[in-house]
């Protein structure tokens, strides 16, 4: 069962900032370590929202006719362990202005079913030919290619009627909506996803910033200025979030390809040992990867410096970075 809207919408005034908003990072397993300056629980913010969220895409995608492509896209969209990154993204964006929840709560939806239409795509043989998603066999796996294709299809366009049809015009103007529909279409279009997606394909060492930027930056951004648009931020603002939220989504990333080296216990110093491939890991090393994350990091905190006069409201926020570095703790729920 999902949260009271009473209980969640308390949870950014539930903690207590005990220096000005400069905050560090907590120890990371990939990163150099950093007192942490700001407390604030993400993991109970992010696990609750994960619950209502999860609600609201079981009622978005229900199971009718054609049952076959319904039951591959629920498949997806309904998966054990997704993080739902994007969508919370999307709230806690919005709510640093102080807009109610609810006003981003369908165009959160429509985020993590475009998120997902591209993970059911980028795994198909004739893209990164994954077997396996989160640990479960991937859509076409158990689906096959066809119906696949037909989920991910069904998803992109579900998204956009979605946020038209669900968000409430008391809480957002119509213009806002248009704004939101442009940029989801911009992030997962030939200048943004899709594109990351070709270069990947393409592979070659001088293309990994590229990549990863498009592949995994555009999906962060995309998240956090949608949640600026919907609470009718300023242009600088919503510019600012722009900037934090590529930031994140290419930290993410790069710890994730840190974390996977070293479990392998390869050795990056030596040149001849990496293969030139999509990773900072692969093509510079773990030593230049690491920096560029902490770069990264440092890049995002900066620009929610510009948020100080929204106080606690920007937390959650500052927190995504740090979990971005940091993945010592789980989201997984229970029904």
């Amino acid at each position: 069962m999902a949260f009271s809207l009473m209980a969640a919408s308390s949870l950014t005034t539930s903690f207590q900032r005990k220096t000005p908003i400069r905050c560090s990072s907590s120890s990371s397993p990939a990163l150099s370590s950093q007192p942490q300056s700001i407390h604030f629980d993400l993991k109970t913010y992010w696990k609750q929202l994960i619950l209502e969220i999860n609600q609201k895409l079981d009622e978005a995608v229900p199971l009718q006719y054609p049952d076959q492509i319904y039951e591959a896209m629920r498949y997806s969209v309904l998966a054990q362990g997704a993080k739902r990154a994007p969508p919370v993204m999307c709230v806690a964006a919005c709510e640093l202005f102080g807009v109610d929840r609810l006003a981003a709560f369908p165009t959160a939806c429509a985020l993590e079913m475009v998120h997902e239409a591209s993970l059911i795509h980028d795994d198909l043989p004739c893209m990164d030919d994954d077997p396996s998603r989160r640990g479960q066999p991937s859509n076409h796996t158990v689906y096959g290619v066809d119906m696949a294709i037909l989920a991910g299809d069904a998803l992109f366009p579900l998204g956009f009627q979605h946020i038209v049809s669900h968000t409430p015009f008391d809480l957002v103007p119509e213009s806002r909506l248009l704004r939101v529909v442009a940029e989801i279409a911009r992030a997962v279009g030939s200048r943004g996803m899709a594109a990351g997606q070709f270069l990947d394909l393409e592979g070659g060492p001088n293309s990994v910033e590229f990549v990863q930027e498009k592949k995994f930056g555009e999906m962060a951004q995309c998240s956090a200025v949608c949640g600026g648009l919907l609470a009718g931020a300023e242009d600088h603002e919503i510019q600012r979030l722009r900037r934090y939220g590529r930031a994140v989504g290419v930290l993410y990333q790069v710890v994730d390809d840190i974390l996977e080296e070293q479990s392998k216990k390869l050795d990056y110093t030596d040149e001849s040992k990496r293969s030139k491939g999509k990773s900072y890991v692969e093509v510079y090393g773990i030593e230049k990867a690491k920096e560029v994350a902490e770069e990264l990091r440092a890049k995002a905190k900066n620009e929610l410096e510009g948020f100080e006069k929204y106080g606690d409201q920007v937390m959650p926020l500052y927190s995504f970075v740090d979990y971005a570095a940091d993945r010592s703790f789980s989201f997984e729920t229970s029904s």
